[in-house]
């Protein structure tokens, strides 16, 4: 679903907004993330699980991070390589497919993965976060949902920017609504 469209502009976003603030303050990010969720899968809807795994994996790496001195920098390098291997697989396998079949002569199927929707994005994401952690920038997040949201939070999962968990940590737990940012928020 694209920002512009018609979709997008007339029912979803509406819906998730008037939705967003009839929602109690402790599920606000659970919605925020099933609407994530459901944003994501109008796009492609079998990558949504790709994103449920990496959400789920990357939570645990940084918890485990977190608690582990012995083996803090394993789990880094774990996390580190499994978002690297998500990129090499999704975004690159087919190239690499495609040169070693041509310099060898062999014909190896390529695997035609379509590729997942902000992918980069959310690699990159996780990958910073965790990062983060292992210098003690910032704590591990305890609640998977809120870091779900962090992770799929639809209006910067395609677009970017790349956000660093250490700068919006506060707001996924605290942030305040006014009527004043709003109307400054559809302003702009």
């Amino acid at each position: 679903m694209l920002f512009s469209s018609i979709p997008f502009l007339f029912y979803f976003l509406p819906a998730v907004v008037i939705i967003y603030f009839l929602t109690p303050q402790k599920l606000k990010n659970a919605f925020l993330l099933l609407s994530s969720l459901l944003f994501y899968a109008w796009g492609e809807p079998r990558y949504v699980f790709l994103m449920a795994a990496a959400i789920t994996l990357f939570y645990v790496y940084g918890i485990a991070v977190e608690k582990s001195e012995k083996f803090k920098k394993l789990w880094l390098g774990a996390a580190v390589f499994t978002g690297v291997a998500m990129l090499a697989v999704f975004k690159y396998a087919d190239f690499a497919l495609e040169n070693w079949n041509q310099l060898t002569g062999m014909s190896v199927p390529l695997l035609k993965f379509a590729l997942p929707i902000g992918i980069s994005f959310y690699t990159f994401q996780c990958v910073s976060y965790v990062i983060d952690v292992y210098r003690g920038h910032t704590t591990a997040q305890k609640n998977i949902v809120n870091f779900g949201t962090y992770v799929s939070l639809f209006p910067q999962l395609i677009a970017g920017p790349i956000v660093r968990y250490s700068d919006i940590a506060r707001q996924l737990e605290n942030r305040t609504h006014s009527r004043e940012a709003f109307f400054l928020g559809l302003r702009r």
